[in-house]
């Protein structure tokens, strides 16, 4: 459940990289459960070191948005560099107030974008992408410590 709620946000920004890497979570979460029910030991294999992997991504997106080592949220890293968009949440965010600035009269097309400011936040959009990674690690390493 909590991997279909962070792929809906994820589509929601268009962020191409957690949407892929979400998408095969939940389909080798599906395979675990599958084969835990049925006890088919490679798709526990499976899923073990697929939740090592994904504790990994996770701690990525963590670093990406505290901007560890060399990251940096402001990059275009998640959409493979594709696009602009960004998380969802730096915009709509708990107690944002988002405004968009009109453009110079004469200068729509159809890739222009209007400048966009957002205040009254009450906690920064890295702060929320930081938590939704680090609760999906406590489920990866609640989940094998119950096996």
């Amino acid at each position: 459940v909590l991997a279909l709620e962070r792929q809906v946000f994820d589509f929601l920004g268009y962020q191409w990289a957690p949407i892929l890497a979400n998408f095969f979570h939940i389909i080798i979460v599906i395979l675990g459960l599958f084969g835990t029910i049925q006890y088919r030991p490679r798709y526990i294999v499976v899923y073990t070191v697929w939740a090592a992997l994904w504790v990994a991504w996770n701690v990525f997106i963590i670093c990406f948005y505290l901007d560890v080592g060399g990251l940096s949220k402001d990059s275009d890293l998640l959409t493979f560099n594709i696009s602009a968009h960004h998380s969802w949440w730096s915009e709509h965010g708990p107690g944002c107030v988002r405004r968009e600035m009109p453009q110079a009269p004469g200068v729509r097309t159809t890739e222009s974008h209007s400048y966009i400011t957002v205040m009254g936040c009450l906690m920064d959009y890295q702060y929320i992408e930081v938590m939704h990674s680090g609760t999906q690690i406590l489920v990866a390493v609640s989940t094998h410590w119950r096996w």
